[in-house]
């Protein structure tokens, strides 16, 4: 099981968030989410966001750290990446 998370870089809500990807299955996003005991309305299509204050406890139960640029780039590499639809 190989998941992914960049920095908390992210604002929004009043905090920071990261981002959690797997490069393999959102079946496998979702376990670890479960591990972690993130809630499943932190998934937003393609990723989990992951406040600041829980980006330790992530690493800690095996997410890679990487940088943002990366993050997104396996996830396309992967056929993952969904990109939000813009309002018209």
């Amino acid at each position: 099981m190989t998941v992914y998370i960049d920095p908390p870089n992210w604002p929004g809500h009043g905090r920071m968030w990261s981002h959690l990807v797997s490069d393999v299955s959102y079946a496998e996003l979702h376990a670890f989410a479960d591990i972690l005991g993130v809630p499943r309305r932190a998934f937003d299509g393609d990723h989990y966001d992951i406040p600041s204050h829980r980006y330790a406890d992530a690493v800690a139960a095996g997410a890679v750290a990487t940088g943002s640029k990366e993050l997104v780039r396996r996830l396309i590499g992967a056929g993952l990446r969904r990109r939000k639809r813009r309002a018209v």
